[in-house]
């Protein structure tokens, strides 16, 4: 069962959380974090991406740049821009995007849940990328980012998130790409007794976005309680942050495709290998979003077309029936010659959030043929990772990000 616990989050003071919270450090690449920062002062990116503060000369993994990071940290802290709570507490983390709210508590796992299977992950992660927030968290002290967590909806958890959230939140703001975030604290021990309950009646927690940050964090726990052999299990460092969502809340857009050339083929040859692969027929701009599971479109010569998989090609493993894995498997590889995704410069993926729009673009600025997917769904992942596999590459694309900043978890 799941170990889902409160804890006393540090969070910027109420007139600041706007200002400080800030999108993943993931998402940017050096100078666009130094341009972030320039813009706002105050955002969080100068203590993930403290490399910010520091000369370009200074590499992005030098051991100044995470001191850098623990000294703002703690600074900020000392000077009031952060609040630390006297007591542990949940919290709720609601965001609203184009009208659509989802709700996350935000709360501890348990590094030993991860290691054993209840938190189930579906991604392979990387040394480099690992070890960057590995440094990071375990010279700061602190857990900055929080892990993106799933579950299966419970009753008992959403009723108390209901009731909290008629009161007035701590912070409510919009940031500046329209994205509004508010955030309530969950106090009362009654409350906090039936969450922490109804998480131990659940079985299983997925890693829904934030699989480096989770590895990191875990694997700093365990470091230290190499270093702390007199530990007892409840010591801070043996959990990591999270907000956890109901998986009937959860939006995970579409991950689309593009190429830059039909490996030798011209497009006639090309159209007619697809109209022999899958049901293809040329679609008006505005039908050119696949509408269901088992269809995805293309762009190819200023035309659109939408696809579909045949019936007696959808093998019967959670991986294999994905469509993302059966783009792949029946045309990319075999005809475009895209064997490995991950390492080939012929393709490249785009994220539903950048719109049909963007595979139009590419396809005039830099690509030959786009493919547009239909999102893979929260249960299509639940599905892989019970079965102890792994998803391709680039199957979700998870929207809005949670942001940094407003929650921090000492160590």
């Amino acid at each position: 069962m799941a170990v889902i616990r409160p804890f006393a989050a540090i969070r910027p003071c109420d007139e600041k959380a706007e200002r400080i919270a800030a999108l993943p450090y993931d998402v940017y690449n050096r100078q666009e974090a130094k341009a972030e920062v320039e813009r706002e002062p105050e955002s969080f990116l100068k203590i993930d991406r403290a490399e910010t503060q520091l000369d370009d000369s200074v590499d992005t993994y030098a051991p100044e740049v995470y001191q850098r990071a623990h000294d703002t940290l703690w600074e900020m802290v000392k000077k009031g821009d952060f609040v630390r709570d006297k007591k542990p507490c949940y919290y709720i983390y609601e965001l609203t995007m184009d009208g659509r709210t989802q709700t996350g508590i935000v709360a501890c796992a348990s590094i030993d849940d991860y290691r054993n299977g209840v938190i189930k992950k579906h991604e392979n992660t990387r040394a480099d990328k690992e070890q960057d927030r590995i440094t990071h968290v375990d010279t700061c002290n602190a857990q900055t980012g929080p892990i993106y967590l799933a579950y299966r909806a419970n009753q008992v958890i959403s009723d108390v998130i209901v009731k909290v959230k008629k009161t007035k939140p701590v912070n409510d703001f919009t940031a500046p790409d329209g994205i509004t975030h508010r955030v309530w604290i969950i106090d009362i021990k009654t409350d906090i007794d039936a969450i922490q309950s109804a998480f131990d009646g659940i079985k299983e927690i997925y890693i829904a976005d934030g699989h480096h940050r989770a590895a990191s964090a875990v694997k700093v726990g365990f470091k230290r309680r190499l270093e702390n052999p007199g530990c007892d299990g409840s010591e801070e460092f043996n959990y990591f942050m999270s907000v956890l969502f109901p998986d009937e809340e959860l939006m995970i857009m579409d991950y689309n495709r593009v190429v830059k050339d039909l490996n030798g083929l011209i497009d006639e040859d090309f159209l007619n290998k697809m109209k022999e692969l899958f049901e293809v027929e040329e679609v008006a701009r505005e039908n050119r979003k696949p509408a269901e599971a088992g269809k995805f479109s293309m762009y190819l010569d200023g035309k659109w077309y939408m696809c579909g998989f045949k019936k007696e090609d959808v093998p019967n493993d959670p991986v294999g029936k994905l469509d993302v894995s059966m783009l792949q498997e029946i045309l990319l590889a075999p005809v475009l010659g895209i064997k490995d995704p991950k390492t080939d410069a012929r393709i490249d993926f785009v994220g539903g959030i950048r719109g049909l729009d963007e595979l139009e673009r590419r396809c005039k600025k830099d690509c030959h043929v786009a493919f547009a997917m239909y999102p893979t769904s929260i249960h299509e992942l639940f599905d892989v990772a019970d079965a102890g596999l792994l998803m391709p590459p680039k199957s979700t694309w998870f929207e809005p990000k949670l942001r940094s900043g407003l929650f921090i978890h000492q160590i």
